[in-house]
């Protein structure tokens, strides 16, 4: 039986996708002492099993997918890390996670710098890709990486972090300048209707791409009602 392939590469999405090289065996990762069992039994989880799972763990940052790679459940291994003796291999499988993190930060930077693979779509068909870039998961690095400049203790007028929520504050609210109780209700009610008839599509959204989507609906849903009005009015003048 052949292996299902994928025509591009990035389209992966399994944790294989992200999986990095597993620690070389004179990396000091691995030189932890394990837990070491005074009467082995069959399903003992070895030394050996041991340093595979810390080695997986570091490569995949999943617990659930380290345990499986050696055959062994989530409930044995957590009973194994917290018996007396077990310090080193419990300390080995935090450092391993820290790997993980870390890794999951590169990708994060990377996707906040150079965006996200996304399909341009019109009239139901695929027209190519662009790379989208990540605002919100920009700041958020800027914040955490820079606090002293991008940080939100001093949020005041003028800051970066200040001025970005700012303007999403202001574009939501510019569709109901100046609306009456009618188009308010009008806009609510078309966001409440389109997000029950696009579930899935709206899951599948960004943040961002759904408040501006739903913006759209509601402004649309608005415009209806003033136009209906100066329709009515149109006709009573007439």
């Amino acid at each position: 039986m052949t292996e299902p392939t994928r025509k591009l590469a990035r389209q992966a999405t399994s944790v294989v996708a992200h999986t990095a090289p597993e620690p070389e065996e004179d990396d000091p990762l691995l030189a932890f002492a394990p837990f070491l069992h005074t009467a082995p039994r069959r399903n003992s989880i070895t030394p050996e099993l041991q340093r595979r799972f810390v080695a997986t763990l570091a490569a995949t940052g999943i617990v659930k997918v380290a345990a499986k790679r050696i055959g062994k459940s989530l409930e044995a291994l957590y009973k194994l890390r917290a018996r007396p003796g077990a310090e080193g291999f419990a300390g080995a499988w935090d450092a391993a996670l820290e790997r993980g993190a870390a890794r999951l930060e590169d990708m994060a930077m990377e996707r906040a710098l150079l965006g996200t693979r996304t399909p341009i779509v019109s009239g139901g068909a695929v027209l190519g890709h662009w790379d989208k870039p990540d605002n919100a998961l920009l700041r958020f690095l800027l914040r955490h990486r820079l606090p002293d400049r991008y940080g939100v203790h001093d949020l005041k007028p003028g800051h970066p972090v200040y001025e970005s929520i700012r303007a999403e504050v202001l574009a939501e609210q510019e569709p109901l300048a100046g609306a009456g109780e009618a188009e308010v209700l009008a806009s609510l009610n078309a966001k409440l209707e389109h997000m029950r008839a696009n579930e899935d599509a709206l899951a599948a959204m960004t943040a961002a791409d759904k408040r501006e989507r739903l913006r759209e609906v509601g402004a649309q849903a608005m415009a209806a009602v003033r136009a209906g009005r100066g329709s009515a009015e149109d006709d009573a003048g007439a």
